[in-house]
Order: C-alpha cells, then structure tokens, then sequence
C-alpha cells in the first residue's frame, strides 16, 4: 500500500473548511453537550457553561465528525461519542487550571479564579462522569476501552509533568511522554473512535489514531513554541506563563542544551522560580530566538504534522480528508 505525502501549503490554512463540512452533526453534539451538563445544582451548569461556551472550536469533536465522514460514516453514533470527548477535554482543562494556577484562559477569567478551586475540581469530576454516561449509552466495549483509556493515559501525562515540574534536568524524550500522554492521547482517540463506529478494519482505526497522536504533538509543540513569540490575543493566555510556571517545554530543553554555562545558570533559576520578571522573561525570550530553539521547536511540529497527513494518505480523497489536512495546517500556522 502506498500513501500520497501531502505537502504543506505556504497560505494561512483554517479549521472553517472543516467547521462548515460538519455544521450539522456538530449542531447534533452541541445539543448533547448542553443537555449532559444540566442539573439541579445551579453552579455546575453555571461553571461548566463558562469554559464549554467560552470561545473554544470544539476542535476535537469536530475531529471525530471528520473521521467518520473521511471514512464514509452515515450513522448517528458519533455524537454522543464527540460529546464525550468534548467533556473528558473540558474535565482536563478545569483541573489543569486549578493545578497550574491559572488565572486566563481563551482570554477569559479561569473557572478556578471566579469560583474556586474546590468548585473547578468538583464540576470535572462531574463532567468526566457525563463523559462516562455517554460511552455507556453507546454500547460499545471497544468505544469505551479507547476513551477510558485515553482519560488515564492524560491523568499519567499530567501526573508525569506535575513531577517534572522545575526540574531542569528534563529531556527531550521525556517532555515527548508528556505531551503524548496529556495532550495527544485524546486527539488519537477522538478520531479512532470514528472508525470503531462505522465497523472499519483495524487498519483504518490505527490509520486514524495516528493522524490524531501526530496532529497532537504538533499542536502542542506548537503552543509550547508560541508561549515564547505570541501575546494573549494570540494564545488565550498570558505570553511567558510556561516561563513563569516553571515549565520545560521544548523550546527551554533545546535552548537550555544549546547555552553557555550563563545560559544554563539562567534556565535553572528561572525553572526553580527565582527569575520570574518581566526583565526575565524578555531574556528568556532571547535566549530561545539565539539559540534557534523556537524555530526548531516549530520544526518538529510541521515534521509530526506531515506524518499526521501520511497517516490518512491511503484514505479515499475526500472532501472530510482535505478538512483534515488543513486542520493539520492550521495547528502548525498559528506560530505563524
């Protein structure tokens, strides 16, 4: 079997094909979405409405639509199965804000700092158990192995970083365990998902896990890079906050490596916490730009964004299969 390498185009690609192609089932599981999250305690809707409607492109459940379309799907199965994966999401970013102590995201206040932490905590745990529901609801074995899964595997990758966390020492392999496990993991599963429900070959299953899992690397080398280029306009969040949490992303690993002994003494004071500044910051920022970190970093996010294109070569063309490359595009574009 031979695959057709799609070269990535030199415009500015958008997620807008793929939002338009699946308008309707995404209408379906938005439905669903708003019905799950109701209940009789008024802070859980009110939390969870606040991040749910709050400017996300619900990319990954519009990954599963595409997938099922991209592979012929005709059912309705799916969209409770989106939903799911919309709220498993939603679950990870209420307790990542809690855990990093965020104060911003999508250019909003974090559900954490209106609320609280006690509540943010509490309303995930709900929506992880709506998520739960829905699989149920489905019937599948299989469905359910792949997305209880995938709920553990980013439970371990937040776990792993929050141990990595202001560690100077970590590397290149490890940091790549991480974002494989708490970011990439759900892309993978929303999109196999599609392909356990329309009763396709294992081929075209882990055809579809990969595209997702190299689409998720991608994304979040890509936003990992562009903490250190982009403002909160761009981001959603604050330019520095990694610096400032502490985080070695890519972009500090290589610049990190690549520094003199003065380079190095920074990194580490400001990995400990000890140079959190504006003024430190605008170092850091230089640091990465001389060192070619952040172009690197961007690098290998377009290299996992080609073999997320390859990964659906031997797909049928396809007006869903062409949304799905550019959704590839518009991951590693937003850099720039």
């Amino acid at each position: 079997m031979t695959a057709t390498v799609h070269q990535l185009r030199p415009h500015a690609p958008s997620l807008e094909p793929m939002m338009t192609l699946v308008a309707g089932d995404l209408n379906a599981v938005n439905a669903v979405i708003l019905d799950r999250m109701q209940s009789q305690i008024p802070l859980i809707p009110e939390l969870a409405g606040h991040l749910i409607a709050g400017g996300g492109k619900r990319m990954r459940p519009m990954l599963t639509l595409a997938s099922a379309r991209a592979i012929g799907y005709t059912g309705t199965r799916h969209h409770r199965l989106a939903a799911a994966v919309e709220f498993i999401h939603t679950a990870t970013l209420l307790h990542d804000d809690v855990v990093d102590g965020s104060d911003l995201r999508r250019g909003r206040r974090t559900a954490n700092i209106i609320w609280g932490n006690p509540a943010s905590v509490l309303v995930g745990d709900f929506l992880f158990s709506r998520s739960f529901e829905l699989m149920v609801e489905d019937g599948s074995l299989k469905v359910l192995k792949i997305l209880s899964n995938a709920s553990a595997v980013i439970a371990e990758g937040e776990v792993n970083q929050l141990t990595a966390a202001r560690r100077v020492d970590l590397g290149e392999d490890r940091y790549l365990d991480i974002i494989g496990a708490k970011t990439a993991a759900l892309f993978a599963a929303a999109c196999r998902i599609a392909a356990v429900v329309a009763e396709r070959p294992e081929a075209d299953e882990l055809a579809l896990d990969a595209f997702g899992r190299n689409l998720g690397i991608a994304f979040q080398l890509v936003d990992d890079a562009i903490d250190y280029t982009s403002d909160a306009g761009t981001m959603g969040k604050d330019a520095g906050d990694d610096f400032r949490e502490g985080k070695m992303t890519l972009p500090v690993i290589l610049a990190h490596a690549r520094g003199g002994d003065d380079d190095r003494r920074f990194w580490k004071d400001a990995v400990e916490g000890r140079r959190a500044g504006d003024a430190d910051f605008a170092h850091a920022v230089e640091l990465v730009r001389r060192t070619r970190a952040v172009d690197d970093t961007l690098a290998r996010a377009r290299h996992y964004g080609q073999r997320a294109i390859d990964a659906i070569g031997h797909l049928p063309p396809s007006k869903a299969k062409e949304t799905m490359v550019e959704a590839v595009e518009f991951a590693v574009a937003r850099a720039y």
